[in-house]
């Protein structure tokens, strides 16, 4: 079986029983991450919103499937699963991608307006929008250039232990490769709301640029800033959390001490 032809159960985690919340929120991990990273922000979200998080090949439990090396697979393999499961069910649901999830799940985001089954709302995390032009990763091509990365970007002390090294370096290589082949296409518009989300500190998406991610919706979205760097909604996931439910219509005025620029 393919990857794309995965049971939803293959490509979807939750962390205990499902929430009885009126919403679902679908979150995809940054490159080189797995489910897991979303453990402490669906526990914060309880019982708000009910969470899943995305799990891709090649990592996890899921390490001994073979990654997918471009994103627009991964994208219509989501796309695919959530239809069959999470959209079939009516349930009104989001999207949260951090980094390298913020593309995959805005690309999955088109496919299902396109579709009619169109998001809630869309939040991207941590990453420039796909018509800003992206840094070059060119340097990233081996395996130590990688691991400076990630480093740089706050997010590698789990790799100085070799064996958890060894077992994150195959999922990296097909990210990065995935990013490095990703080119966005122009296309209709977005019909659901967009919260771009980055931290005051992120060297790969400033506060500034996070805003052009509101043009790719016909609706009006919001931007939102939080103290930190590009893991910031680690650090901070009680702010973050807040600030989710605010946008998802499930908490207002408990939001307002999180940092927030609207727009």
């Amino acid at each position: 079986m393919t990857a794309a032809a995965s049971p939803p159960e293959t490509w979807l985690r939750r962390f205990g029983p499902p929430a009885d919340g009126p919403v679902r929120l679908v979150c995809f991990p940054h490159a080189g991450g797995g489910a897991s990273s979303f453990h402490s922000l669906a526990r914060a979200l309880e019982p708000g919103a009910d969470v899943m998080a995305v799990q891709y090949p090649g990592r996890q439990d899921r390490r001994h499937e073979p990654p997918l090396t471009r994103l627009s697979e991964l994208a219509d393999a989501i796309a695919g699963v959530l239809e069959a499961s999470v959209v079939r069910d009516g349930t009104p649901y989001a999207l949260l991608g951090h980094s390298l999830g913020a593309l995959v799940a805005y690309e999955t985001a088109r496919r299902l307006d396109r579709s009619g089954a169109t998001p809630h709302r869309l939040f991207v995390s941590a990453r420039c929008a796909p018509t800003v032009a992206a840094g070059p990763t060119d340097h990233l091509a081996d395996d130590d250039a990688l691991l400076a990365e990630v480093r740089a970007l706050g997010g590698g002390d789990a790799l100085d232990d070799p064996e958890v090294r060894a077992m994150a370096l195959p999922a990296l290589r097909a990210d990065y490769q995935a990013l490095r082949s990703y080119t966005w296409q122009d296309g209709p518009a977005l019909r659901c709301p967009v919260t771009a989300m980055t931290g005051t500190q992120d060297r790969l998406c400033t506060p500034a640029q996070a805003n052009d991610w509101l043009r790719l919706s016909v609706v009006p979205g919001r931007a939102r800033t939080f103290r930190g760097g590009h893991f910031y909604l680690q650090d901070r996931v009680t702010d973050v959390a807040q600030a989710l439910l605010m946008d998802l219509g499930l908490r207002t005025q408990q939001a307002a001490a999180a940092g927030t620029t609207a727009a």
